[in-house]
């Protein structure tokens, strides 16, 4: 007689990450144990995951800290996880899970991969981080060049500080220029971001800002269908409804750099692209806030930009009534 064995249960890790320091957690075993961040320690943990033979390792983003470790897994073929910590948090409130610790965030992160089994990414490689690198760095400069502008206006005519903020200015335009022109040459360098942003340009209200924004922060363009891509960039709307009310959808979480570059060209979308500009004016007359019409506008020119380079077919009008 035939009788089924009983399948080993996931093992899934959740490891809490610092600067100097590593707590991971097993799921459902109960096992924990910390770890420095040293190349040398990291190797070693890296060593110990894989022995565990885990379904997946949850890590939450945490400006960075978390990346030489994802690195590492995904080099050695682990099924790494990086998501983000509101999740995370909404997840320990609706368990009645309030205390906050290192040890208590890994068993946390742990129990919520296995609980929601967040899908794992594949990590970018190096020459997408380091464009990523590059556009981050741009967007640093901005903002440091817009701030100094407004420090400007407000300083008097002439002085030592007025001085000291012209000169500064001038600084920051040179670099601001000197970071355009690696972007140059970095994306020229390479065939296949060459073919994507000519694709990625050929649609009114997309320039150079937003296409190398898209290349460097949102590889996974093109590979995605139209859900998954708008709710990884956070322009997915979530329902509040009860009973008989039905409230107001709204949008939430994402890659916020992504959505923000995306509004900008959603702007400018709705003044010189006519298919979109008209799918605009329609939700503004059906009764939709501006607001809410141009961030229909975005997730609409999102769905359009990942059938293009999914495509890789350059941008045609009657492509708009078809993104829906």
């Amino acid at each position: 007689m035939h009788t089924d064995q009983p399948s080993d249960p996931p093992i899934v890790i959740g490891i809490d990450v610092s600067k100097a320091e590593l707590v991971i957690a097993v799921q459902p075993t109960g096992e924990r144990w910390t770890s420095a961040t040293t190349p040398a320690a990291l190797d070693a943990v890296v060593t110990r995951l894989q022995a565990a033979h885990p379904t997946l390792i949850v890590l939450e983003a945490s400006g960075g800290y978390e990346a030489p470790l994802v690195a590492a897994c995904a080099t050695a073929g682990l099924p790494v996880a990086v998501v983000n910590p509101r999740q995370v948090r909404a997840f320990a409130h609706a368990i009645g899970r309030s205390a906050k610790t290192d040890a208590i965030d890994a068993e946390l992160l742990a129990l919520f991969g296995l609980r929601v089994q967040p899908a794992p990414r594949p990590v970018p490689d190096a020459a997408t981080q380091a464009l990523a690198a590059l556009v981050t760095r741009r967007r640093q400069l901005l903002e440091m060049l817009t701030a100094e502008r407004q420090r400007l206006a407000q300083a008097p005519p002439t002085g030592p500080v007025t001085r000291d903020l012209r000169n500064h200015i001038r600084w920051l335009e040179r670099r601001l220029q000197d970071v355009d022109d690696e972007l140059d040459r970095t994306i020229q360098a390479s065939p296949i971001w060459r073919v994507k942003e000519d694709l990625l340009r050929s649609v009114p209200g997309i320039g150079p800002t937003t296409a190398r924004t898209l290349l460097a922060e949102l590889p996974e363009l093109g590979r995605l269908n139209r859900r998954a891509i708008a709710a990884l960039v956070g322009l997915a709307p979530f329902n509040c409804d009860s009973g008989q009310r039905r409230g107001q959808r709204h949008i939430w979480g994402g890659r916020a750099t992504v959505r923000a570059s995306l509004y900008m060209a959603a702007l400018v979308a709705c003044r010189h692209n006519p298919p979109l500009a008209a799918f605009y004016q329609r939700l503004r007359a059906r009764g939709k806030r501006p607001k809410v019409a141009l961030v229909a506008v975005m997730r609409k020119l999102l769905t359009l930009l990942n059938a293009i380079v999914k495509h890789r077919t350059p941008w045609q009008p009657a492509q708009a009534d078809l993104a829906v």
